[in-house]
């Protein structure tokens, strides 16, 4: 009757009279139950959005230097190439002591033998260098290591008189890549461990 249709307009419900709630649309989600990273108008925000982008992979990673200090730089791209310089060197010198296998079996197998060693160690110089540019102390350790034994044969070829030129400055260049590892810039950022900022690799 007339009363039941007021009573729907005003809102005001009467004894006896039952009022429908509407239906809820389809996919709508109450509010109290609106996931927190949702906004207005169903739009949802991804919880990773605000996180930081994705570190490089593959020869990216293994080659950036972003987010350290200078000296670390510098002294990575030093070790590293001079890593590789050491192991063409020794590859390049095994190849040439083949030919006097003909002549000098045993000094040759002595030659190829040093050569092969000098490759391990070059090698080894770009995984120290790799590994004390992610922060490894160990690294640090065992590439001063080497800078003494450069030292160490510069030292025994010149008194042996089969010294030359390159050997002291191997050395040279391996010292100063040293004192670059261990500055005070360096040793804080070492200092630092899990906690050092590498985040813009």
């Amino acid at each position: 009757g007339p009363a039941s249709v007021a009573s729907v307009f005003t809102g005001v419900r009467r004894p006896g009279l039952r009022t429908e709630t509407p239906a809820r649309c389809a996919g709508a989600v109450p509010a109290d139950r609106a996931s927190p990273w949702s906004r207005p108008g169903g739009t949802t925000v991804n919880a990773m959005s605000n996180s930081p982008s994705a570190r490089p992979g593959g020869l990216a990673a293994l080659f950036s230097v972003a987010g350290r200090p200078t000296e670390i730089k510098v002294s990575f791209w030093i070790w590293f190439a001079g890593g590789i310089l050491g192991a063409m060197g020794g590859l390049l010198g095994m190849l040439a002591s083949l030919v006097l296998f003909a002549a000098a079996p045993a000094a040759a197998a002595a030659v190829v033998t040093l050569m092969l060693l000098a490759s391990a160690v070059g090698v080894a110089q770009m995984v120290f260098a790799v590994k004390m540019k992610a922060g490894r102390t160990w690294a640090r350790v065992a590439l001063t290591a080497l800078a003494a034994v450069t030292l160490g044969l510069a030292v025994m070829n010149m008194l042996t008189g089969m010294g030359q030129g390159g050997n002291w400055a191997a050395f040279l260049v391996s010292l100063a890549a040293t004192v670059l590892m261990w500055l005070p810039n360096s040793q804080a950022w070492f200092a630092a461990g899990p906690s050092r900022n590498t985040s813009a690799e």
